[in-house]
């Protein structure tokens, strides 16, 4: 079973930039589809991006993030990152990486979960 910890949120100005990193811990992170995932105060919880398994060599984004947003991991360090450009004050939110067996976008797909990162976007 993976555990996942996130880490690397905080709080920028509209245009900024901020790289997630979230650290999973046992010896099968390779081959998980890892997901990043959002939540607003008083929203549902949002698809931001996943990658698959091994290489990652499929990647998929939700359209507001697709240009600004890149997901990418490093199965040597057993980690995967989400690097946020050009931020804007609709991106706060709760970030949360999560691991499932074969990649998809519906949060119920995902069977373990980080405990979550803040990011604040705001002048």
């Amino acid at each position: 079973q993976v555990q996942l910890v996130e880490s690397g949120g905080g709080s920028v100005q509209p245009g900024g930039s901020l790289r997630l990193s979230c650290a999973a811990s046992g010896r099968t992170f390779s081959n998980y589809a890892m997901g990043w995932f959002r939540q607003a105060p008083g929203k549902e919880r949002e698809f931001v991006a996943g990658i698959s398994g091994w290489s990652g060599g499929s990647i998929y984004y939700a359209t507001s993030v697709k240009d600004r947003f890149t997901i990418s991991r490093d199965n040597a360090k057993n980690t995967v990152y989400l690097q946020m450009n050009v931020l804007q004050p609709e991106d706060t939110a709760v970030y949360y990486c999560a691991a499932t067996p074969r990649l998809a976008t519906r949060w119920s797909e995902y069977d373990v979960w980080g405990q979550g990162t803040q990011v604040t976007v705001s002048s």
